[in-house]
């Protein structure tokens, strides 16, 4: 297949979105991301939405201008109105990270369905990728772990009202500024947690890397109520696949109990970044992080290749 020596960030790698040299000083990053709802208020449903799709370009180094909206959207069932709350919430979200949605398209889907197709700008030597963690690096996590188990709970009707606002609030927190603080501590190595969970995207960058990853599992900031939504049984079935798939390529410590076990592998929606800096900037980034970011932690550290990609103590 002919390769078109612009294209610096392509499909060949787990990268988090698609990079396009324009110039030797500018260049496209490109991204598309769009699920069923993970709450009950469309209004909110759209801005979590909206915030997950912006956050693949954040994961890059990158800045989103522009996006379209896409939606799957059921004719006759749902009131079209439920659908202007969602596309609502999405352009408030977008609005707040100073893109312009400029268009889109809907489909006839008997699931609903949203999300964005979002470009930004980055410098062509400033591209972040999740492959080039280096050993001595420390990890930081900018937002806590735990929205597919308390996202399973609410589903269930079993989530408290505070609770859920939490969730809302942690789904909804754009990784803007995190991109922002990252990028002035030179980072090796970035990517945002998604539907892989942290274990899922730290094996990535670890692969990717050709190192090995620590996580200090006492050190991972959870949601409140994360631990006690597990003990109840609130697992989604892609965490679970995942734990299941990538088990036994990982050693966990004895020590780890089940339930930590099962939240590192939590699938989550709209998840902080996972940032691989030197160990002398990590002080002053994650300083910076506490007034937006206030769970933000260092959960780990890059050591030399072993014989498994990824370590839990």
């Amino acid at each position: 297949m002919p390769v078109d020596p612009n294209v610096l960030v392509g499909h060949s790698g787990s990268d988090d979105a698609a990079v396009y040299r324009l110039s030797d000083d500018a260049a496209l990053v490109l991204t598309v991301d769009f699920f069923t709802p993970i709450v009950d208020d469309p209004y909110d449903f759209g801005r979590v939405a909206a915030t997950n799709s912006l956050s693949d370009v954040y994961a890059m180094g990158g800045r989103p201008v522009v996006a379209l909206n896409i939606a799957g959207f059921p004719e006759g069932s749902i009131p079209p109105d439920v659908l202007g709350e969602i596309i609502r919430g999405g352009a408030d979200v977008a609005r707040a990270a100073g893109v312009s949605i400029v268009g889109g398209h809907t489909v006839n889907d008997p699931e609903v369905k949203y999300g964005l197709s979002v470009v930004g700008f980055i410098h062509p030597l400033r591209v972040v990728r999740n492959a080039g963690a280096r050993a001595g690096d420390a990890l930081i996590l900018t937002k806590p772990i735990g929205t597919g188990v308390l996202a399973t709970a609410l589903k269930a009707g079993k989530l408290s009202e505070e609770k859920t606002r939490a969730l809302v609030s942690s789904m909804t927190l754009l990784n803007r500024e995190a991109a922002e603080y990252m990028l002035l501590h030179e980072p090796h190595a970035c990517t945002d947690i998604t539907g892989f969970g942290l274990i899922g995207h730290a094996n990535e960058m670890a692969e990717g890397s050709d190192v090995t990853i620590v996580i200090h599992s006492a050190q991972v900031p959870l949601l409140d109520g994360a631990r006690e939504c597990v003990e109840r049984g609130f697992v989604p079935g892609g965490s679970k696949n995942t734990q299941k798939f990538l088990t036994p390529r990982i050693s966990i410590a004895p020590s780890v109990d089940a339930t930590t076990q099962t939240l590192l592998f939590d699938a989550q929606t709209s998840g902080g970044l996972l940032v691989a800096v030197a160990p002398m900037h990590a002080p002053a980034f994650l300083a910076e992080l506490k007034p937006n970011h206030p769970q933000a932690a260092i959960v780990g550290e890059v050591v030399a290749k072993r014989d498994v990609s990824i370590v839990v103590d």
